[in-house]
């Protein structure tokens, strides 16, 4: 299951893909790195403040990936500030 949002982030638009719950039945989402910052390893240390990781599917490449049931936006402008 794919689905795709746009939701806002500090005024901008960010694409972010809805993808399969994780083991525990946590609802996951995907954005590219580009959203966070502008070099995937200083995405990759700020997804990792809010509990994200690395995406490792072959179908979207620079992907991160976090799960919440929160707003999105907000995490997502949480990570931006880590």
């Amino acid at each position: 299951m794919r689905m795709t949002e746009q939701v806002t982030v500090d005024g901008e638009q960010v694409t972010v893909h809805r993808v399969n719950n994780d083991i525990n039945g946590n609802p996951r989402y995907v954005v590219h790195y580009l959203a966070l910052a502008d070099t995937y390893s200083e995405a990759v240390r700020k997804i990792h403040a809010i509990g994200g990781s690395k995406y490792r599917s072959k179908w979207y490449g620079g992907g991160l990936v976090f799960s919440t049931y929160g707003d999105i936006g907000e995490d997502l402008e949480q990570a931006r500030k880590a």
